[in-house]
């Protein structure tokens, strides 16, 4: 028997993933493949924002600070740890991130209204629940809404640890679903760690969602973590806590893992998933545009027993796996990105 092309081997062990209904993590890249902005243009659209003239000598030192780390090609949350801005200028740099990515956010919701086949991670949910599972776990870095409108344009429902409707409060039990009669809805349930833009907290504390709100709503504050020192801190209140034990309990059970644009850079996430992946060798899938260091580092370790990361490369892709520990090119094939994979894998449908 002919040995298996390096194609075929790709093919084998994805298809092997998908079949273990893999935890899916969610970072920058895949965003940024929708278009979403990522870390580098937003801290170059924070850099430029006006001083506030209220501000002390403190504050306008410690931004002046910040901006000249953006300059020299620092990145965010870099610059914003080495700032150590005030709860004020934070405030700002909070209600500047949701102002900046919200018109991304919506056109690719009038994308999906227009073409519900735009978002290719639908059809990985729509596969993934072509079997006896009523959950899809989702965790992700990201504040966008692309995971929850890829569960609306295939028909799922989705959980992001709040009630259903306009208006929404925290829900009492994560395991709070939509039923048909008897039946539980399929659910992707989007962990959502750095919070979210319809995300609000009141005067009085009370932590809401509010979807049809464009714009943040007098007297409320968004609820997301930027990067730096203080998402360290921030996330240790609610509704942080309670959706990082949901994370926590996805990554711990889940038998497989498919990172998307996700460059293991954050704590709040990855620990979890690389004990898992080096204490059971559950196995691991990386798609992403380009390997970040940390990711590479965590994978030359060796101590990851099953994993398959794959990045673009000179108009096709470089493969990773235990055998090729330092690459294997396969010229002319975009296997890297999500729509390419999914064909590879499921069949082209075009």
């Amino acid at each position: 028997m002919a040995p298996k092309s390096m194609i075929e081997q790709i093919q084998e062990y994805s298809q092997g993933v998908l079949s273990l209904a893999p935890a899916i993590v969610l970072g920058s890249g895949f965003s940024a493949a929708h278009g979403v902005p990522g870390m580098w243009p937003l801290g170059r659209h924070l850099r430029d924002l006006d001083i506030d003239p209220t501000w002390d000598s403190e504050e306008t030192t410690q931004w002046a600070a910040f901006s000249d780390q953006i300059d020299v090609g620092v990145d965010l949350e870099a610059a914003l740890g080495r700032a150590r801005l005030s709860d004020r200028q934070t405030a700002k740099v909070v209600e500047a991130t949701r102002t900046f990515l919200m018109p991304a956010d919506l056109q690719a919701f009038n994308e999906m209204l227009a073409d519900r086949k735009t978002f290719p991670l639908s059809r990985l949910y729509q596969h993934l629940f072509n079997s006896t599972h009523r959950t899809v776990d989702v965790v992700t870095t990201n504040y966008d809404r692309l995971a929850e409108y890829a569960a609306d344009a295939g028909g799922f429902s989705h959980f992001t640890g709040f009630d259903y409707g306009h208006l929404q409060i925290r829900a009492r039990d994560p395991r709070t679903r939509v039923h048909y009669g008897r039946d539980v809805a399929r659910t992707v349930c989007v962990w959502k760690v750095h919070g979210s833009l319809d995300w609000f907290q009141d005067s009085f504390g009370q932590i809401i969602g509010a979807r049809a709100c464009l714009e943040t709503p007098p007297t409320y504050a968004p609820v997301m973590v930027t990067p730096g020192i203080d998402k360290y801190r921030l996330t240790h209140g609610e509704p942080f806590r309670t959706i990082f034990g949901c994370s926590d309990a996805a990554l711990q059970c889940a038998r497989a893992y498919l990172c998307i644009g996700y460059g293991f850079n954050d704590e709040h996430v990855q620990p979890k998933l690389i004990e898992r992946c080096e204490t059971t060798a559950a196995p691991l899938l990386v798609l992403t545009k380009e390997l970040t260091p940390t990711t590479k580092s965590f994978l030359a370790r060796g101590r990851c027993g099953k994993y398959l990361a794959l990045e673009e490369y000179a108009g096709g892709t470089r493969a990773y796996n235990t055998d090729n520990p330092n690459g294997i090119e396969i010229p002319g094939t975009a296997i890297w990105s999500l729509p390419n994979f999914l064909n590879c894998m499921l069949g082209d449908t075009t």
